[in-house]
């Protein structure tokens, strides 16, 4: 056998135990971020301000994202609908795709994008300039100041965005099934919310606070472990966004499947 295709060999085996590593690493990263969470407390003024990064800064891409899906899913669902004559169902759908699917996962991908790449960012910046260094050189655990406000805030925030989301998609439906499809407002809106169930809200509103925390831990991880200099830290955000938004769908699917088989 040549050297070749001996490392060719080898070189899938590095790259699974790579990932178990990897796998390790950030399992022991999460155990630490849950167990610091009483030092919250003590920098609450890095969670607000994290709070307003993560939850004002990211409102209006939150809003329109929010917005269009339900003016689509109300466009889509009106012409489908309208064909078997039963088009006043516009605004259950709308409201149930919205809620249950669509406004939490567009939301945890959005939020995964800017967030995960912020909190990569800047973690992995102050990486490999030693700044992480100089916090445990005078006795600063870096989760505790920089991991956790940030998982805290996502924690608190993302539900939040979530419910804009919702609420923007629906109404923002319901002006469209009244201008287009000429559907009463008053219709719509009977048929959006009272249709609701309670499994729809939990399963809707649940989401978000478990895409917030896979989100925020993934991407300080990504951020905390960055090597390789400037080219490092554009390496981890990628890495971060990309897998913190896999993650997300893994999540959706796994929720909507058994969660609401569950409940």
């Amino acid at each position: 056998m040549s050297v070749a295709e001996l490392v060719k060999d080898i070189s899938p085996i590095r790259a699974f135990k790579g990932s178990i590593q990897r796998l390790q690493e950030y399992s022991i990263f999460t155990f630490e971020n849950v167990r610091s969470l009483s030092s919250v407390w003590r920098y609450r003024r890095d969670t607000m301000e994290q709070m307003y990064l993560i939850g004002a800064q990211s409102f209006l891409i939150v809003f329109l994202s929010g917005l269009f899906m339900g003016i689509i899913m109300s466009i889509e669902g009106g012409h489908r609908l309208e064909t078997f004559g039963a088009k006043l169902l516009v605004g259950r759908t709308t409201s149930l795709a919205l809620i249950r699917e669509l406004g939490p996962v567009i939301t945890g991908l959005m939020l995964a994008a800017r967030t995960g790449a912020k909190n990569a960012s800047e973690l992995g910046s102050m990486q490999v300039s030693e700044q992480i260094d100089a916090l445990r050189a005078f006795g600063t655990n870096p989760i505790e100041k920089l991991a956790v406000p940030r998982l805290v805030a996502a924690l608190i925030m993302f539900l939040p965005l979530t419910l804009v989301a919702d609420l923007v998609g629906i109404v923002g439906g319901m002006l469209v099934s009244d201008l287009w499809l000429h559907v009463d407002p008053s219709f719509y809106w009977h048929s959006a919310v009272y249709d609701l169930k309670v499994k729809d809200l939990v399963v809707g509103f649940a989401k978000p606070v478990i895409f917030s925390f896979f989100i925020s831990t993934i991407s300080c991880y990504y951020g905390l472990a960055t090597t390789g200099g400037t080219v490092g830290v554009g390496r981890a955000a990628v890495n971060a966004v990309v897998v913190a938004s896999v993650i997300v769908l893994f999540n959706d699917f796994i929720f909507t499947k058994v969660i609401w088989s569950i409940l």
